[in-house]
């Protein structure tokens, strides 16, 4: 987790719901996914005594216990450098049953923007390998595969963690929550409205040549949270 803004930012307005809004958020996320319940994982404590600041997010899938799927997943995406991490975990019950519900945040446009780093020829090659089979599972070979490396590399490795979990037989659903209405930070283009952020979806999906109607797709929500819906 990196260090937390003092009131602004993405982490600091998920925690902020996630600790004083904690209903309105599960009802808002259940009602994306037309879920009957959600309930929250707690983060894993801090190893370094500095409590809060390094308090950490879940890497990878490391909230499953299953050690046959961790195995697997050891093996299909490499576990140097920035492994995948999650701003939230969940748990939904979906028609009575359970689905693991992984949550992305953004305050500010920026955020959804990031490029794949992998330094090692052998990580980037297997990373490009697993997103090419992403790619074509989500019928999105319209665009080239060096699309999914930059600069929506993020998104790009998030649809491969949900493609991993469906093949083998997890259910799980991906939230992208976008916060709206931050102000007063100098040089952040931060959305006013949730309008604000459609545009920046539509680039994104559009880059990598994804459909909304296409196959992982359906597990992929948008959800639009104002900072404050009093003002």
């Amino acid at each position: 987790m990196s260090k937390i803004g003092c009131g602004y930012g993405s982490e600091w307005h998920l925690l902020r719901y996630l600790g004083y809004h904690r209903s309105l958020l599960s009802q808002k996320v259940s009602g994306a996914l037309r879920a009957e319940s959600v309930s929250w994982l707690d983060f894993p404590f801090s190893t370094n005594g500095v409590p809060l600041q390094d308090d950490r997010e879940f890497n990878g899938l490391e909230f499953l216990t299953d050690t046959h799927i961790l195995e697997k997943w050891v093996h299909f995406w490499p576990q140097s450098g920035n492994v995948q991490n999650w701003d939230a975990v969940g748990r939904a019950i979906i028609e009575g049953k359970e689905v693991w519900v992984l949550v992305e945040a953004k305050a500010h446009v920026e955020e959804v923007k990031s490029r794949c780093g992998a330094t090692s020829s052998r990580s980037r090659a297997q990373i490009m390998g697993i997103l090419a089979e992403v790619r074509e599972n989500l019928g999105a070979t319209r665009q080239p595969l060096e699309h999914w490396l930059e600069p929506y590399y993020q998104f790009a490795n998030r649809l491969a963690v949900l493609y991993f979990l469906d093949r083998e037989g997890i259910a799980a659903h991906l939230v992208n929550l976008y916060f709206y209405g931050e102000r007063g930070r100098s040089g952040w283009r931060c959305p006013q409205h949730a309008s604000g952020w459609e545009e920046v979806i539509w680039n994104e999906e559009a880059w990598l040549g994804i459909r909304r109607d296409s196959g992982l797709m359906e597990r992929v929500h948008h959800l639009f949270l104002a900072v404050n819906p009093l003002v």
